[in-house]
């Protein structure tokens, strides 16, 4: 009876799940964009893409100052930098949908702050905050082999279907935060990483890509160029913990 009553809680919870994937099917955007003002689904919380490779740095673009590539929409610091990349839209794209690099090993798109950048070989890689690109400075180049082998599969679908079904269904060289800052921590002696990424489901279900960046949580907020957050001193000010810290001794 007892086996019966397990194997019938199993079955509820497959049954659960699957209505779930129907339900999110097609749900959330396929790349980290936010929709603005006029409808348009703006890349990078309007951070200029080509940029950080002619300045290395975020930079705001102008909001009169823009490309369209893939359905998604770029804006630039100068009219330079939009010829730049009209002529060559794949080199300066951010890569695996602007979505964080450190996630994309696993199949997972959650989190994206332009602040938070790295050009490695040639390839504009973006994370959800600095813990995801402390984790992924472990090894780039590991990353990268496991990010470009599932982008087939994660850049086909939408932010949450996706998420949850690679949370549910984790891939064979899944690492936990606790395992990856275990790593980080080995290899930062004394150091560890306070950043509060949110919830994995409140970022998932509640919140849009960029949201920590662009209102500020746990670090200054960014705003919109064009937006009504233009100006983002319309947001808290909130204290700045995108760095490590030392580690309080046990």
């Amino acid at each position: 009876m007892t086996e019966q009553r397990g194997t019938l809680r199993q079955t509820a919870g497959l049954l659960a799940v699957a209505l779930m994937v129907l339900v999110l099917s097609g749900c959330g955007h396929r790349y980290a964009a936010i929709t603005n003002k006029h409808g348009e689904d703006l890349m990078l919380l309007g951070h200029d893409p080509v940029a950080y490779f002619t300045l290395g740095k975020p930079t705001r673009g102008n909001p009169e100052i823009k490309a369209n590539f893939r359905d998604v929409t770029y804006y630039f610091a100068s009219e330079q930098h939009r010829r730049l990349f009209l002529a060559d839209p794949a080199k300066y794209e951010p890569q695996y949908g602007a979505f964080c690099s450190s996630g994309a090993p696993y199949g997972v798109k959650l989190g994206s702050d332009p602040t938070e950048f790295e050009v490695y070989k040639g390839r504009l890689f973006i994370f959800g905050d600095v813990v995801g690109h402390e984790f992924w400075k472990l090894d780039p180049d590991w990353n990268i082999e496991k990010a470009d082998a599932m982008w087939p599969e994660t850049g086909a679908y939408g932010r949450r279907i996706q998420s949850l079904k690679r949370a549910i269904f984790r891939v064979p060289w899944h690492k936990t935060g606790r395992v990856l800052m275990d790593e980080w921590e080995a290899k930062h002696p004394g150091y560890t990483l306070v950043y509060d990424p949110g919830g994995y489901l409140h970022n998932m279900f509640v919140k849009y890509p960029g949201w920590r960046a662009r209102e500020g949580w746990d670090q200054p907020a960014l705003g919109v160029p064009g937006e009504w957050d233009d100006d983002p001193s319309v947001y808290p000010k909130r204290p700045d913990r995108r760095a490590p810290v030392p580690k309080a001794k046990t």
